[in-house]
């Protein structure tokens, strides 16, 4: 049977590891790590080592959520001929959540643990880059640019694209979602104008943290 390269998050539910591995065979784990759990890092590869199984602990600083969107893509990338797990059960609310995450937009199996019982998740396999447009992309292009944007009407200059399929791009209709429902733009109304800016997903997947 094919082992598995096992990612999980360092947070307060440890014992979900090793559950974990009762169920999945397991070649490799990678402990991603906020830099204050580092402790419990590093005492969970003690005990992994107990059961010859290589760990590596990569660091997880800044902001979490764009921090495990990008560590995960960079370890799909590089284990890209293995099969990936994540384990969602051992972090704590956010990094758990961000791990969910970014194992369901990259098509990657995950799995919980509930009452000592490892359940796999449904793998939801979509790729933004073949849903957006041409359009949309140079839509959020431009809304990730410092400068952009105060209003639709200043997106709708800036883009050279009429306001209403500006507002079609980013509203959708029956047909079509906009870039707000799938979750990539988010709009506040401020002084009878429409704001506009990135939601954390659309930065990540401008930045290429999402397949």
């Amino acid at each position: 049977m094919e082992k598995n390269i096992v990612i999980a998050p360092v947070g307060d539910n440890m014992d979900a590891l090793f559950i974990g591995l009762r169920e999945f065979p397991t070649e490799r784990v990678i402990l991603l790590t906020p830099t204050d759990r580092t402790k419990e890092a590093e005492k969970a590869m003690q005990d992994l080592d107990r059961f010859k199984i290589p760990t590596k602990i990569v660091e997880i600083k800044g902001n979490i959520w764009e921090e495990m969107f990008r560590k995960i893509a960079e370890i799909i990338e590089i284990e890209k001929e293995k099969n990936i797990l994540v384990n969602t059960a051992t972090g704590d609310r956010l990094t758990t959540c961000a791990a969910t995450s970014a194992a369901f937009v990259n098509g990657i199996k995950a799995f919980s643990v509930d009452n000592g019982v490892a359940m796999l998740l449904p793998v939801l396999k979509f790729s933004y880059y073949k849903i957006l447009t041409d359009k949309k992309m140079e839509i959020l292009k431009m809304i990730s640019k410092p400068d952009c944007c105060m209003s639709l009407e200043e997106l709708s200059k800036k883009t050279k694209m009429s306001l209403p399929l500006i507002s079609y791009h980013i509203n959708g209709n029956l047909k079509s979602e906009g870039l707000k429902k799938m979750g990539l733009v988010e709009t506040n109304e401020k002084k009878g104008r429409i704001e506009i800016k990135l939601s954390t997903l659309g930065r990540m997947l401008i930045k290429g943290y999402v397949s």
